[in-house]
């Protein structure tokens, strides 16, 4: 069905008429000739079957129809210009939020975000660090770094980057006091440290809890890091990433108490929000990101 509407041209001239009062100051204010502007006023008349303009030597007098009209015409104007303002603020790169475990944003993987930066200083990031698990299919975030405990939502993109696995790890102080568990079944009579929170999967408190009562895990943390430091300063045992683990253990901090389970063994991924993935930008950093960050765990 054709509609008059279609020419928003035509809309544009009779509001620069309506307003100017005569097609030659009309003319002026859109930029264009005289007799187009007339052209256009008749071509809406057609389209319309009505008349909005009585001609005469001072020039164009509105009809009451055509007042009536300017309001709408002027609604039109306004969709118009905010269709144009939004498409260009959707064409223009917006910032790309990535949600991940905050040491997984340190390190080498500054380099890899510097790097990025340099060839491509017109896209920005957001970041935010911690253990909450966002939801990406919500639009909480457009990218996460994340350790697979669960499976992932099927409608998420994924690229796998690595395994990370935890276990037990003590001092050397607490190893000199108390000795260390060969196995998760020795810590039945260890002092046991152990993170836990509600927004956060139990997976490892779950695990936990099958090797160790509940009088023995005598301290939890809602922060790993305070739990970290815990584990350093002696107060008990307790659950750290491997990879998190081993500058600590190579100074001496931290001693490993027995090799990772295979249940504490997990997928790190980066997951896209398929809404994030349409956008080209993020295509772009995730094809430069994910292999380099990847060769950081190899």
């Amino acid at each position: 069905m054709n509609s008059p509407f279609q020419q928003w041209s035509d809309v544009r001239a009779f509001l620069a008429v309506m307003r100017e009062g005569s097609t030659l100051a009309a003319s002026r204010t859109l930029g264009m000739a005289q007799p187009t502007v007339a052209r256009r006023i008749d071509a809406l008349e057609h389209y319309l079957g009505l008349t909005l303009f009585h001609r005469d030597t001072r020039g164009f007098k509105p009809t009451v129809e055509a007042i009536q009209l300017q309001p709408l015409a002027e609604a039109i104007e306004t969709a118009a210009g905010a269709f144009g303002d939004t498409a260009k603020a959707l064409a223009h790169p917006r910032p790309i939020r990535i949600t991940a475990f905050a040491a997984n944003l340190e390190g080498r993987a500054t380099e890899i975000f510097a790097a990025f930066s340099d060839q491509h200083p017109d896209i920005v990031f957001e970041f935010e660090k911690g253990i909450r698990v966002y939801d990406l299919l919500a639009g909480e975030a457009d990218i996460a770094l994340r350790l697979a405990w669960t499976p992932p939502e099927p409608d998420l993109i994924s690229r796998h980057i690595s395994k990370a696995a935890f276990t037990m790890y003590a001092s050397p102080e607490y190893a000199a006091a108390h000795g260390l568990p060969a196995t998760p079944e020795d810590m039945a009579n260890h002092k046991v440290l152990s993170f836990q929170r509600a927004d956060v999967m139990p997976t490892i408190y779950n695990w936990l809890r099958r090797y160790v009562a509940e009088a023995n895990i005598i301290r939890r943390f809602s922060e790993s890091a305070l739990m970290d430091a815990a584990i350093l300063s002696g107060q008990g045992i307790g659950l750290v990433n491997c990879r998190l683990a081993e500058p600590d253990v190579k100074a001496g901090r931290l001693i490993k108490c027995f090799e990772a389970p295979q249940e504490l063994t997990v997928p790190h991924l980066l997951l896209i929000s398929p809404d994030a993935w349409q956008r080209p930008e993020v295509k772009t950093f995730v094809t430069f990101f994910a292999p380099r960050y990847a060769k950081i765990y190899r």
